[in-house]
């Protein structure tokens, strides 16, 4: 009798966690490579499991895909691991009959950049049919949080073959998936797609699985597993432990079979220990075949209040708007500042943009520096996030910190790596890239945390993305705006920009784009600045005229700075024609060249409209 048939009469028994055994062994290195060096190991474990009373074992294949295996440099061994890993699985269970399932492992976790979803199919490919050579009595595809993903790979796998497949997701929250979507309606899309088995595994312990299937329906025609870890982990001198009695996980399948659960293992920390207690409370029962599920009250989530101003971004697109970056301090006087910021804002500009320790050295933050300015003078603050400096955790806490003070203009970038700041020393989080980082926000606007729980209320973030055009080929750098336009961004700023004709060519570049640009403009203050910025910071490259022009003042600081603001006069002509936005960049606090850029800016615009008043007139 096949899997499917024997799950229609009663509850099976699957294994539990092969990692957590490896490791309490002192194995921390690349688990499937030892179905290939040390085989006897792996078929142990599978005993070891069966003589706990599991009725079902998986493959050692969890991570045997090539981008997993490529860390460890044994991406031209896929076939070997995982031909290998059901061969032992096979032997292992030969003796008692049970059923052997091949393990296919999720890839993306909330970083979609990972792998493309043709990659990942292309991988899933790979390692299925390697694994069906096997002919296992089915699929299972486990630890997904990313739902685009597993529904790829139950779509694809359905299509090549008839063997049953299990797929199951990984929840960061009960009953909820990182993306907003319900488990139960995951469950049943899963079913749609053509999986025999659907639930979830990993992350959550037994009390929280158990509460994340309280609201699952039956499914029509597929049935409910569940592979809850033993408990939240804890760290104990730097190795990580899982607290839970087996008998507690045992008592826990009780409460699963009740929310209509039929196929029962266990996940992270689990033991033999956990499944024969497992065992020991289901038995062979019979599934439950009827549930009436109450679904619990959803969660309001408000929308967010209207902006008090016209957002950033829509503006841009029908008027002149200017913006300009200031520096927060990296000492703690912040008399200049202040007084800069004041002087900037009384002209009219639309925002003052804050770097978030740009070049990898620590400034006041730009939270703090923006709301003072935001709340004590009323000036509106436009703050960059780098995903540098914080992980997951620290970038909702600063974003949902940003919407309470109601400071919605956000500059999502990566940020410069440590290694060029003042600590090179300093770990770089990068938990997510720029991209992934504008759809969390954007996420995040729609009331959903990064973890797919319900904020209560929508943020209302206005969103750029940084656009380097000093690079040879201009193309590619505007594809990857057009990835970025895909993830969210609503509008762009660019790194300064120092020639007319690289102007022009990013406006030739992209002026399909509807999403609006602002062109960088960053007056000269000396040469050796300008040698600085055009050698040492990535990013920027000033042309040879600017810099034989900046030479030619030699130590005149004054002749330096009339000269840089003189160059970057000629560079707002060329981007005042062809750009409603603009981003001046104010060097090293001073913000007096600024202020006559601003004026330069608004003069040329006032004869623009005078010039249209004429014509009008004439005509």
């Amino acid at each position: 009798m096949g899997l499917l048939e024997e799950l229609k009469t009663r509850m099976l028994t699957a294994d539990g966690a092969m990692g957590t055994l490896l490791y309490s062994y002192g194995i921390d290195y690349c688990n499937e490579e030892l179905n290939l060096q040390k085989p006897e190991i792996i078929e142990k474990i599978h005993q070891d499991y069966i003589a706990a009373g599991a009725d079902i074992i998986q493959t050692n294949t969890y991570g045997a895909n090539a981008i997993k295996l490529e860390r460890y440099g044994l991406e031209n061994q896929i076939k070997e691991i995982n031909e290998a890993a059901i061969q032992i699985a096979k032997r292992a269970a030969a003796p008692g009959g049970q059923f052997v399932l091949g393990t296919i492992g999720g890839i993306r976790g909330i970083r979609k950049s990972d792998a493309t979803i043709e990659d990942i199919v292309r991988m899933v490919d790979q390692q299925a049919n390697h694994l069906l050579t096997g002919n296992p009595d089915g699929l299972l595809l486990e630890t997904y949080y990313d739902f685009e993903e597993l529904s790829a790979t139950v779509k694809y796998l359905r299509s090549i073959t008839n063997t049953p497949i299990i797929a199951q997701v990984s929840m960061h929250e009960p009953g909820i998936l990182q993306n907003g979507l319900a488990l139960n309606d995951a469950l049943h899309q899963l079913e749609a797609l053509g999986a025999d088995i659907v639930g979830v595994n990993c992350r959550l312990g037994p009390h929280h699985t158990i509460q994340a299937f309280e609201e699952v329906t039956l499914p029509k025609k597929a049935f409910l597993s569940a592979f809850p870890n033993a408990s939240l982990l804890d760290v104990e001198d730097g190795r990580i432990v899982y607290e839970s009695e087996a008998d507690y996980f045992g008592r826990a399948a009780l409460l699963l079979r009740e929310e209509g659960v039929r196929l029962i293992g266990g996940c992270c920390g689990t033991t033999p220990k956990h499944i024969e207690a497992v065992k020991k409370y289901i038995g062979n029962l019979a599934p439950i075949t009827n549930k009436v599920v109450t679904p619990r009250k959803p969660i309001v989530i408000r929308d967010a209040e209207p902006p008090k101003s016209q957002p950033i971004h829509e503006k841009v697109k029908t008027e002149r708007t200017i913006i300009v970056e200031l520096d927060t301090p990296r000492h703690l006087d912040i008399t200049t500042f202040i007084e800069g910021s004041k002087a900037l804002h009384a002209t009219g500009i639309d925002a003052i943009t804050m770097a978030d320790n740009s070049l990898a050295s620590p400034r006041i933050s730009n939270l703090a520096m923006g709301s003072m300015l935001k709340l004590e003078h009323k000036i509106r603050p436009l703050t960059h996030i780098t995903c540098r400096d914080r992980n997951l955790i620290g970038l909702q806490s600063h974003l949902m910190g940003l919407d309470a003070l109601g400071m919605h203009d956000i500059l999502a970038i990566t940020g410069d790596p440590t290694k060029v700041g003042d600590f090179p020393g300093a770990t770089s989080v990068y938990d997510v890239s720029s991209m992934e980082l504008i759809q969390l926000i954007k996420q995040l606007n729609e009331g959903i945390s990064f973890s797919g729980k319900p904020l209560r209320k929508k943020a209302n973030f206005s969103v750029a993305a940084a656009f380097n055009p000093n690079v040879r080929v201009l193309d590619r750098a505007v594809q990857r705006l057009e990835k970025k336009i895909e993830s969210g961004a609503d509008y762009f700023i660019t790194q300064p920009v120092f020639t007319k004709e690289k102007i022009q060519e990013i406006y030739e570049a992209t002026k399909h784009l509807s999403t609006p640009i602002f062109i960088g403009v960053m007056p000269l203050t000396s040469i050796r600045s300008s040698e600085f910025l055009h050698n040492e910071v990535p990013g920027i490259k000033l042309s040879e005229d600017a810099l034989e022009r900046m030479r030619a003042c030699g130590e005149d600081k004054d002749r330096a700075t009339a000269e840089g603001i003189q160059i970057a006069k000629e560079l707002i002509d060329t981007a005042a024609e062809l750009f409603n936005g603009i981003y001046i960049i104010t060097p090293f606090l001073r913000y007096d060249t600024s202020l006559e850029l601003i004026k330069y800016i608004q003069e040329i615009d006032a004869k623009k409209e005078r010039d249209h008043t004429y014509v009008q007139t004439s005509n």
